[in-house]
């Protein structure tokens, strides 16, 4: 229903769900997604052709701009397969663990990627990915208070056994988002939310 003119609706996602006619496993395994073609139809064209979406089943993910007294984010430089590119990054993993809330997810991977702890701890965000193919949320923090506690016996494998640790000032990271330098999406959308949240901007530092 159209809303009255001079009324504006109240702007949010909503929760809906569209009827599913049947629905195919296209790939599953041991691994923590799986790809699956649901056939849906319209709820206002109930008797029309159901019609076929891709669903990418993902746990979701943890993101996290972890800041030091210097106003330094802590970056990764890792290697992506699929886009053939090393990108800069940021401490990041999966909700991979039955149960485990995302705040305590985004300390875990802190330590085992980099051997971090952090005092105090921020929600910046939670996001869909591509809500068009995927289930994926992400879930952003913002870590402060940093630490070295090591990894706890924490093995890096695959890709992450290459990866490089790199400490970036928040205005030069900024910097190389708003040029294009760097391009991995979950650091984009951090860096964006913690400027637009004034994090190391002079004011948030009394200066």
């Amino acid at each position: 229903m159209d809303q009255p003119r001079g009324q504006a609706p109240p702007l949010g996602d909503v929760a809906e769900s569209w009827p599913v006619t049947d629905s195919e496993d296209l790939h599953r395994d041991d691994w923590v997604v799986a790809l699956r073609a649901d056939r849906i139809t319209r709820p206002g064209d109930p008797d029309g052709e159901p019609f076929r979406r891709l669903v990418l089943e993902h746990p979701g993910a943890v993101v996290v701009l972890a800041v030091d007294e210097r106003d330094r984010a802590c970056c990764l430089l890792q290697y992506r397969h699929p886009a053939q590119r090393r990108f800069v990054e940021l401490p990041a993993g999966l909700c991979d663990e039955p149960g485990e809330e995302p705040l305590a997810v985004a300390q875990r991977e802190l330590q085992e990627e980099v051997g971090l702890a952090a005092s105090s701890w921020a929600h910046l965000a939670t996001t869909y990915s591509s809500p068009g193919l995927s289930t994926e949320q992400m879930h952003f923090y913002l870590a402060r208070g940093l630490t070295d506690v090591g990894r706890d016996d924490f093995d890096l494998e695959h890709e992450e056994a290459e990866m490089s640790v790199v400490w970036v000032p928040l205005t030069e990271l900024r910097a190389a988002v708003l040029d294009g330098r760097v391009a991995d999406a979950p650091l984009v959308l951090a860096v964006l939310l913690a400027d637009a949240r004034g994090v190391g901007a002079p004011s948030a530092r009394g200066e």
